[in-house]
This record gives C-alpha cells, structure tokens and sequence, in this order.
C-alpha cells in the first residue's frame, strides 16, 4: 500500500443511471486510493469549489484515519423512487424488498397528480405496514408546500416525514406550523456554509446528513450530535465505496427507528466485484469497517472518456486547494 493520497492515478468512472434523479443520467466520479484504502470523490454538477472541498475531505477520510466503530452491524434502508411513472415505482419497490420508500415529488416537469399516482402504487406495493417519506428537494414555496403535502399525506396512506419541501430554513420553519407531518431537512444543512450554526431544532423535526456533502463522516457526526434532533442517513449518487460511507455514519448513530436513505439502486452498475456490490437483504445493508476495494475489470467497463477525465481532474485540483 502506498503511503500517501495518490491524487495523480485517480481513476475516473461514469456509470450511467437506470432512471435519471434530477436529470442527471450519468454519475461521474472519481477513485481516491489512500494507506488505508480507498475513497470516492464525486460532488455533484454545480457544486462550487468550497464545497467540493467537503466530498474530497470525506474521499480522503475514507482512504486514510477510517471511520468510527460501529454499534450496530446492519442498518435499515430505504428505497428511493425517482420522479418516475406510476409502473417504474411499483417495480423499483417491488424489486428492493425494502419495508421503506423515499419518493421523489415536486419536479419541476411533474404534476401533483403524478407525485399522487406514484406514491398510491408505492402504498400498494409496500403494504400498510411499509414506511415512505417524500422528498420535495426543495422544489415547493411555503404556500405550495402547505397545499400539497396534506394531498401527498393520503395518497400515501400516512407519510412517515416529508424531507425539504423548501429552499430555505425560514420556509420550512414556517411550514411546521401549517402542516401536521414531521419536516426533515438535508439541502438547507449540506449548502450552508456552517451546518454546526444552524438553528436545526428550531426550525424542523428531523435532520437528514450525506457523509459527502458534509465533509466525512466524523464532521457528519458532530453536526448529529449538535443538532438535537433525531437523524436520519443520506447518500448521494454512489457506488458501493461511496455508500459504504453512509453505512458507517448510521453504523455509530443512536438507532432512531428511520431507514438510511442511500440511493441502492440508482445506478445501472457498479466499480467493485458483485459480492462486494452493496444490494439490501431484507431491507438492510452491513456497516462495514473500511470502502470495498475497486474490481479493476469493472472499473475498465465504467471508464470515462478523455474530456470527462480532464474535467475531473481540473475539479480535483480546484478542491485540493480549499482543504
């Protein structure tokens, strides 16, 4: 093993999606080899320097200190169904074998009625028993918000929490007192310039924490322990080493009865060998204590082209200078 980050051999993959999220088709990213392993660095289209600084910082922390023991070895996850037609959903949850669902609503090429068709067949598929949370991804203005969320609210059969209905803190603050669901945020934490300041348990019920978007997962920890909110586990676009991260964070968390929403699924292949490609098992996945190792052969299948190769490693360079 080398010791040191190895910036300069970083491999860069693009791994085309099975439903585009968010319009987004392709997931682009880049393997960070460190002493101890390996790390994923993929900020997101639009994400300015300072805080593709964070997702390089997490890249890194996996690569080189590890992550915290763990207290539980599985954790439940939760399936996510893109702004996809009414079929699509019933066979995304059909095939995760997961008890919960998030569910995309509020795109801005939908409707209410295509949030309402998607989520009554996500009922349908999961049963009464099955939990599913909305996630606006801050599409909605307060009045918006307060309209549709009780309309959701029954076409599901009872949302668990409703995550970012609003762009901003203040509008989603108001928003509690106009709705009778709990309110998650996530955007309003991971885009603020220091989610430790935040005034989260003023202003929603639950805080939703991606391990990338804020800096690894010991920073992702401090920010759950400030808080004073329960937490639940987000991921963003990942391969197996990039969720793997995410299973740690909600590996060292206190369990707060909420699924770890992880993106399982979403992509139409992956960089490790299949027995190391997380897939949930009766709803859950297994913390592990390091990233799993990229399969060589895959990681040729999934290579990006020169163009995409030399915009990574610009973006690379950007975000090395701001940590």
């Amino acid at each position: 093993m080398k010791t040191w980050i190895n910036f300069a051999d970083a491999s860069v993959f693009a791994i085309p999606l099975i439903d585009a999220v968010g319009g987004v088709r392709v997931y682009e990213g880049m393997l960070i080899e460190g002493p101890q392993g390996w790390g994923e660095f993929s900020a997101p289209p639009g994400c300015d320097d300072e805080r593709a600084g964070r997702w390089l910082t997490a890249s890194i922390e996996a690569g080189t200190v590890g992550w915290p023991d763990p207290i539980r070895g599985r954790v439940p996850v939760a399936v996510t169904v893109p702004a996809v037609d009414p079929d699509r959903a019933r066979r995304i949850v059909t095939d995760a074998g997961c008890r919960t669902a998030t569910v995309r609503v509020g795109d801005p090429d939908g409707t209410l009625v295509t949030d309402i068709a998607r989520l009554e067949v996500v009922r349908d598929a999961l049963g009464p028993a099955g939990a599913i949370r909305c996630d606006a991804n801050g599409n909605w203005d307060l009045d918006t918000a307060a309209a549709v969320i009780p309309a959701l609210d029954r076409a599901a059969g009872g949302l668990e929490f409703v995550e970012q209905p609003c762009r901003t803190l203040a509008e989603v603050s108001a928003l509690r007192g106009r709705i009778d669901i709990p309110v998650a945020v996530d955007q309003s934490i991971r885009d603020a310039s220091d989610p430790l300041r935040l005034p989260l348990a003023a202003s929603a019920d639950i805080a939703v924490l991606t391990v990338a978007a804020l800096g690894g997962v010991r920073r992702a920890l401090r920010i759950a322990e400030a808080c004073g909110l329960p937490c639940v586990v987000s991921g963003a676009l990942e391969s197996s080493i990039g969720t793997a991260g995410g299973l740690a964070l909600a590996g060292v968390l206190p369990d707060t009865g909420f699924a770890s929403t992880l993106g399982v699924g979403l992509l139409g292949g992956d960089i490790v060998s299949g027995g190391r490609t997380l897939m949930p098992v009766d709803g859950t996945l297994p913390v592990s204590p390091m990233p799993p190792a990229p399969d060589l052969a895959r990681l040729a299948t999934f290579a990006a082209d020169a163009e995409t190769v030399a915009r990574w490693r610009h973006r690379l360079a950007s975000a090395q200078h701001l940590i």
